[in-house]
């Protein structure tokens, strides 16, 4: 059984019948797995989970999750359908589980209901996607998600983005060129496609930075990764440029 199809059978162990629909999204769909993306499944479900079900679902992701397993992180986010439906700002995400939260899973902690803005882009993702990987095409659970609120979900994750520019440069950078490329183009693009789009519109001295996260992106595992102190040292300008670049978008839609 393939990690996709494990996913699949720990959704329904958890949830049964009360699972309406289970989704695959992000790089498995857009342009394909990357050496180190994410398998992404958004679940649909008719009611939220007890604590024993969200007990039950992070032991059993933990166990087929992440590099320790041979497998790759899996990004599983659980939504109550009459919490997007009909749509509203902010949704509320009532289980997630990835990988980078893996210490807080293994202490014992299980993800809690809480406003998670990102679940516009998530489900906008979903819908354009159309992959089920059980239950019903996804434009008959979910609905669409006015592209006003993608902008709003892209802008209020700025500043948590910001915060993890040191620790995680790859994808911060990558991140901040899909978001423009989003409020410029009002399309969700794959991590390296919004790079390519967002490269000529940068100055020459930001390229490099871009150009570098791209490749990792395409070519590189985590554990592979790495930067000059040259480059390093360019992140934090290239991060800025992008940031008022995307404010100033922001600010022509108001």
């Amino acid at each position: 059984m393939n990690q996709v199809q494990e996913i699949a059978r720990l959704v329904d162990d958890a949830l049964g019948a009360e699972a309406i629909g289970t989704y695959l999204h992000g790089s498995s769909l857009t342009g394909g797995l990357k050496p180190a993306s994410d398998v992404d499944v958004l679940v649909c479900s008719r009611r939220t989970l007890t604590v024993q079900e969200r007990h039950a679902l992070v032991r059993a992701l933990l166990a087929i999750s992440g590099s320790r397993n041979a497998a790759r992180p899996v990004e599983l986010a659980v939504v109550v359908q009459d919490d997007v439906r009909p749509w509203r700002y902010p949704p509320t995400c009532d289980f997630m589980y990835g990988e980078w939260l893996r210490p807080d899973h293994e202490a014992g902690h299980v993800p809690r209901r809480e406003p998670m803005p990102d679940l516009a882009v998530l489900i906008t993702q979903v819908l354009a996607g159309d992959r089920p990987l059980a239950g019903p095409a996804p434009a008959q659970v979910l609905d669409p998600v006015p592209h006003a609120d993608v902008v709003r979900a892209s802008l209020a994750g700025l500043p948590g983005l910001l915060d993890e520019l040191t620790d995680d440069a790859r994808n911060v950078v990558l991140t901040l060129a899909r978001v423009w490329a989003t409020l410029a183009t009002g399309r969700i693009l794959s991590k390296d496609a919004a790079a390519e789009w967002a490269l000529p519109h940068l100055p020459p001295e930001h390229r490099a930075v871009l150009e570098h996260a791209r490749g990792l992106y395409l070519g590189a595992t985590y554990a592979e990764e790495a930067w000059s102190s040259a480059l390093l040292a360019r992140v934090r300008p290239y991060a800025d440029r992008v940031s008022g670049e995307i404010e100033r978008l922001a600010r022509a839609r108001q």
